[in-house]
């Protein structure tokens, strides 16, 4: 029996390796399935028992058994007792509706287009970019590769393991994450100076997702929105989709300018305004704490509410970093964004809105739509991180590092830049906003910098006629990477200049 066709046809065909971590009734089980797929076993095939098996493979019979029940299990074979185990054909669950007459010959084919209109995105067109350049620059993003991989394997083995976390699945969400949204409370009341509770807060996958549920509860067509004269793509992009009127303010070394406001524009005009206070985007300026105050006061007297967007709040380097504008809100008027968990990789990283309790009861209701099932286990595990202090340390571990790189780069730019850019040394953040002068199209900078692989998207270029500007990402960057990334620069921008 060992020398029968379908046996010889065994010992050529499977390969097992235990060496690699998939089991190897899996390993097994997936070879014989690629041999009925290719038709090598025809339906009604005897397959060798399993001590046959167990000899020809060089396996325990057990693990002979776990083949055949794994084949049977996804209806590739049939065992019948004291017979054998045969072939069989997978079961077609699934009919075909017949074509009409008329479009026989495309029925099988997916259409291109849509039979009936639609509403096009018009504002939400796609900004990625794709290349093959070695080096990238972003606008300001964390290196993963500091990512603790090795710790986060336990954390997230240790949430999983949790039980009480099917429990949490099969309750009502606001029974179960009270704890986690506590400890994300106590965290931000310690860290940013807040006073709120778990009716203040929601969590959201993203800082995006959160901007868009907050405007779409404030926002209606033609309402008017104030941001920076650059301000960010992607906020501008939320707000045009819903229909706002967004009109730009200019700001200067102390930030957005608020007498400006108060010349432009009257009482009940102006829906929001959406502002970083911490950190501008792109230009990276801190709003003067005089500012603030002259924000705040303006908005309870116009009647207008503040979206504070705090991207990048964990990421300071000198002194103590400015507390949000809505830690000093007692009217009521501010809508607080941020982010948690920044140094871990993106997928454990949370957004959140910090609100009066009456926007928040809203904003659940919107979060429930988009995204009823969230991640618990996400949860469990930030929950965890912060109760045990993880997260505050492996901040701050990273700052040191992103500290050296902001340095080394800003003693690069001196070295290479200092007779053709102006550039501020950050307190903070991941990126540096590099306005070059001479003046040169960013553009064809762009396209001579990526001839030599370095790449840089369109949305970390800012030009017109008054600014000739790159918001200059460099966390994701370490030292080795960073000195040819400047030499390219530097190449790239005299190739450009000369021309």
């Amino acid at each position: 029996m060992l020398d029968s066709p379908v046996n010889t046809l065994f010992k050529q065909l499977i390969r097992l390796d235990k060496s690699l971590p998939q089991p190897l009734y899996i390993q097994a089980s997936g070879q014989i399935i690629n041999a009925i797929q290719r038709n090598y076993l025809t339906k009604g095939t005897i397959l060798p028992g399993t001590r046959i098996l167990s000899k020809l493979l060089k396996i325990h019979r057990n693990t002979a058994v776990a083949i055949y029940d794994e084949l049977a299990s996804q209806g590739w074979v049939e065992i019948i007792p004291n017979k054998g185990t045969f072939v069989l054909e997978p079961e077609k669950k699934t009919a075909k509706i017949k074509a009409t007459s008329q479009k026989i010959n495309d029925a099988y084919s997916y259409a291109k287009t849509t039979g009936f209109p639609f509403q096009k995105s018009f504002h939400l067109a796609s900004t990625v970019q794709f290349t093959n350049a070695k080096y990238i620059i972003n606008d300001g993003k964390p290196d993963l590769r500091l990512h603790p991989v090795h710790q986060f394997t336990r954390w997230y083995s240790t949430a999983m393991k949790r039980k009480t976390l099917i429990n949490k699945w099969n309750k009502s969400d606001e029974f179960f994450n009270s704890l986690f949204k506590t400890q994300l409370c106590n965290y931000l009341n310690a860290t940013r100076g807040f006073h709120i509770s778990p009716k203040n807060l929601i969590n959201t996958r993203s800082t995006e997702m959160s901007l868009y549920i907050v405007s779409q509860l404030l926002l209606k067509q033609n309402d008017v929105v104030l941001v920076g004269h650059l301000s960010n793509y992607a906020s501008n992009m939320i707000f045009q989709e819903i229909g706002a009127n967004i009109k730009t303010i200019p700001s200067d070394s102390n930030g957005l300018d608020i007498q400006y406001i108060k010349k432009h524009f009257v009482k009940n005009s102006i829906r929001c305004v959406y502002i970083c206070a911490h950190r501008d985007y792109p230009t990276v300026v801190t709003l003067s704490a005089e500012r603030r105050l002259e924000l705040l006061k303006l908005a309870t007297e116009y009647g207008f509410a503040i979206i504070e967007d705090d991207y990048d709040y964990d990421f300071q380097y000198e002194g103590s970093a400015m507390l949000p504008m809505a830690s000093a809100d007692a009217n009521g008027m501010v809508i607080y964004l941020g982010k948690l968990g920044q140094s871990l990789f993106p997928s454990f990283q949370t957004g959140f809105v910090v609100a009066p309790e009456n926007l928040i009861s809203e904003a659940k209701n919107y979060l429930e739509l988009i995204d009823k099932q969230g991640d618990l286990i996400q949860e469990q595990m930030l929950s965890e991180l912060i109760n045990e202090g993880e997260i505050y340390r492996l901040m701050k571990k990273n700052i040191v590092i992103y500290k050296k790189r902001r340095d080394y780069i800003c003693n690069l730019l001196t070295i290479y830049f200092s007779e053709f850019a102006q550039w501020e040394i950050p307190s903070g953040g991941l990126a540096i906003w590099l306005r070059f002068d001479p003046k040169v199209s960013l553009l064809k900078l762009a396209n001579e910098a990526e001839k030599n692989n370095l790449f840089l998207p369109k949305t970390i270029l800012y030009q017109n006629k008054n600014i000739c500007a790159i918001r200059f990402g460099f966390g994701h960057l370490n030292e080795d990477e960073i000195k040819p990334v400047i030499k390219i620069l530097k190449t790239a921008y005299n190739k450009v200049i000369l021309k």
